[in-house]
């Protein structure tokens, strides 16, 4: 049996990789729902701005440091990167599955600053 986080990962990674019509018809639900403050909150507005993104920066990255699975919900912490160049982002998304597809999804990002004087580091 394929774990959620596997599932939650494999999404990202489609999506980072610009299948995102197949990280779509693969797992998630036709009533997908999302909580990003910076689009309305239906399937296909997200979808649409996922491929706008892509096609600004078909070279981002995604390196998963860490995932958690509880029940139906899954958390993956990465480090993404809009191109090699880039500090980048640690970001955290929430998926909540039913059914074995994705039904909710949140997402939080914080920038990786060029100077911080945390000796751990955001990673």
């Amino acid at each position: 049996m394929e774990l959620y986080k596997d599932k939650a990962v494999d999404y990202l990674q489609l999506i980072v990789a610009g299948k995102i019509d197949e990280a779509y018809e693969k797992y998630t639900s036709p009533e997908l729902g999302h909580h990003n403050p910076y689009f309305p909150g239906d399937v296909e507005s997200l979808k649409q701005a996922m491929k706008e993104n892509d096609d600004m920066s078909p070279n981002k990255t995604l390196e998963v440091k860490q995932t958690i699975e509880e029940g139906e919900m899954v958390m993956v912490f990465s480090h993404i990167k809009q191109n090699p160049d880039d500090l980048g982002a640690a970001a955290v998304h929430i998926f909540r599955f039913s059914d074995g597809l994705i039904v909710e999804m949140w997402d939080v990002g914080q920038p990786v600053p060029e100077d911080s004087p945390n000796e751990n580091g955001m990673f």
